[in-house]
């Protein structure tokens, strides 16, 4: 778990790479602390300000190197997001940054798909569908900020997986849960606040 001083110390690092990837600059680097030298996995989010439309949202869902490689890797790969145009310098005083950091996704086993309704909380899990070759993730805010139930949460994590909506009933289909500690800027360069999903912050 991260501190909120430790969380504002991510995001604002984040933002920091952001700027000066997009900016064509170097990266300095920094030691960040201890913590941030340990394995984890992260997304980086961003959002339009004030109308908090998604402009983009990238991480390594598995710890396989440390919390600040991590967060470089996903802050540099989120400005390129293929569903977006590339971010603009002229875009950074007008986004707002958000980190996910992720707990070691657990394979949820279940004896017949119905058993994952008692196995997945929304406002707390995390998902990651694998059929075959293909692979989606949602992280645990979305279906928060969607107003999805159980269902739909994990047909939509199929078809983010690019398979078919009810791949989930599929004995073949894997499905992992994860938890995340969300910190966001409450204003472009902004104080930092860790948000949680039953709607209160800190």
């Amino acid at each position: 778990m991260l501190t909120l001083q430790d969380g504002t110390k991510a995001v604002q690092f984040a933002r920091h790479v952001i700027h000066n990837y997009v900016g064509g600059r170097k990266i300095a680097s920094s030691d960040l602390g201890r913590v941030f030298q340990e394995k984890q996995g992260v997304f980086v989010t961003l959002h339009t300000f004030p109308d908090h439309e998604l402009r983009g949202c990238i991480g390594i869902p598995l710890p396989v190197m440390s919390l600040q490689e991590a967060i470089v890797e996903s802050a540099q790969s989120v400005t390129q997001d293929p569903r977006f145009p590339p971010l603009q310098e002229s875009e950074l005083d007008a986004i707002l940054v958000e980190m996910t950091v992720l707990t070691k996704p657990e394979l949820i086993k279940v004896k017949q798909p119905k058993d994952y309704m008692n196995n997945i909380q929304i406002g707390r899990d995390g998902l990651i569908v694998e059929h075959g070759f293909y692979k989606g993730l949602l992280l645990p805010q979305v279906p928060v900020e969607q107003g999805w139930d159980l269902e739909e949460y994990l047909s939509q994590t199929c078809m983010k997986a690019g398979v078919p909506a009810d791949a989930w009933f599929e004995k073949t289909t894997r499905i992992s849960k994860f938890q995340g500690q969300i910190f966001t800027e409450v204003k472009p360069h902004g104080p930092v606040q860790e948000t949680r999903l039953d709607g209160s912050h800190s």
